[in-house]
């Protein structure tokens, strides 16, 4: 490239990453203890487990469990009912004061086999919640989500030009070179540039996967109006099925379970929630391979009847959505997989803290008996106005 057109590139790559960094630090931070999330619930206590018990000991029937669950909250509606995914032995009742989305929720953990409350968890609070807010939305909610999506793209821009401008800026120098004899600014340049490179392509996954994490609440509106719809031009004008008029839940999850052999039951949204109708009870099952144990099927029952009325495949957006969240935090392989992400994680804050580094010491004035020397030093071309070399970052 000629030198106007690094110039350009290292204007794009300067700006996009400044902008960026600083939050790119918290999300990286953030993320952190988040790949780990299971863990620590475990080292916490926070995490309930349902007791261990002989295979085959039968479960009683679910419409029993909404009740045990229901009684510890009689003023609130069952809104969501979910299984962890390696436990069908424990229950997840979420209680709302209205079926609408809200952050004032009440969760019971009931023993599926016995009917015991072993827990109610407060999934609002402590040190994993924050975490787990400021890396979603900075605890603004759906405008967080956006801006942070924002941040997301400047950091694919930041990468996209990294990359540009990573051959000429270490065309004179052996891959993996770091100066070490030479002045600090310099060696922290070249860690920069090498910790950059190596986790390129981690990087340019993670950060387009947390960007598309955050327009989930955007992309299913959008299935909901787009098709979901179509599907309930039937039942449209019709209030939402009240509770005393509703049929068997367990009778609803086996006629779902039948439609779709093979699954698991993920989660359970009930008429009037986000993720159902006013008409129906949704139940979202899983795969039971590593893969498609991500992927949701989601079965409409009828409310009233518990009759099957839809099994609408997921449009390709969500999946493209589904499958980026487990990969973002690196859910896919188990401990091994959680310690590379962690490593990588870890490696991509040194390249934002040595960026930010680099950027605050451009304006140190070198003596001017070792200008000559600097000169000598510095192999690869300077970046414009005494910038650094590229700057790679990541959303962990």
């Amino acid at each position: 490239m000629n030198s106007r057109k690094i110039k350009t590139w290292a204007w794009v790559h300067k700006w996009s990453s400044l902008v960026c960094t600083v939050f790119m630090l918290l999300l990286c931070i953030t993320g952190l203890p988040l790949i780990f999330h299971h863990e620590i619930g475990h080292l916490l206590g926070t995490e309930v487990e349902a007791p261990k018990m002989p295979a085959g000991t039968p479960h009683i029937s679910l419409d029993r469990v909404l009740d045990i669950a229901k009684a510890k909250h009689p003023d609130r509606v069952v809104q969501f009912a979910s299984q962890p995914e390696d436990d069908d032995g424990l229950w997840f009742v979420t209680l709302t004061p209205t079926p609408e989305a809200t952050d004032d929720f009440k969760s019971v953990a009931v023993d599926a086999r016995t009917g015991e409350v072993l827990a109610q968890p407060k999934f609002d609070e402590g040190f994993m919640y924050v975490m787990f807010k400021l890396h979603v939305d900075l605890f603004a909610g759906l405008p967080g989500k956006l801006f942070l999506g924002f941040m997301g793209l400047l950091l694919l821009v930041a990468v996209v030009s990294g990359v540009v401008l990573y051959s000429p800026f270490m065309r004179k120098l052996d891959f993996g070179t770091v100066r070490r004899e030479k002045r600090p600014r310099l060696k922290w340049l070249d860690l920069h540039n090498l910790l950059g490179i190596v986790t390129l392509v981690w990087v340019f996954v993670v950060g387009a996967t947390g960007m598309i994490n955050t327009w989930a609440d955007l992309l299913i509106k959008y299935w909901q109006y787009d098709q979901l719809s179509a599907l309930l031009t039937p039942y449209k004008n019709e209030p939402i099925v009240a509770v005393n008029e509703r049929g068997s839940v367990q009778r609803s999850m086996d006629a779902a379970m039948q439609k779709a052999p093979g699954t698991k039951l993920s989660f359970i949204a009930f008429p009037g929630t986000s993720f159902s109708s006013p008409h129906h009870t949704t139940f979202f099952l899983r795969g039971n391979e590593p893969f498609t144990s991500k992927l949701f099927q989601p079965v409409l029952v009828d409310a009233k009847t518990a009759q099957v009325t839809a099994s609408p495949k997921l449009p390709w957006y969500l999946w493209a959505l589904l499958v980026s969240q487990p990969l973002h935090f690196g859910d896919y392989g188990g401990m091994p997989m959680q310690i590379i992400w962690a490593l990588l994680d870890i490696a991509t804050i040194i390249v934002l803290g040595s960026g930010l580094y680099l950027w605050l010491k451009r304006g140190n004035p070198v003596p001017a008996s070792s200008k000559k020397t600097a000169a000598h030093e510095q192999h690869a071309p300077a970046a414009p106005q005494g910038e650094p070399a590229p700057a790679m970052k990541v959303q962990a």
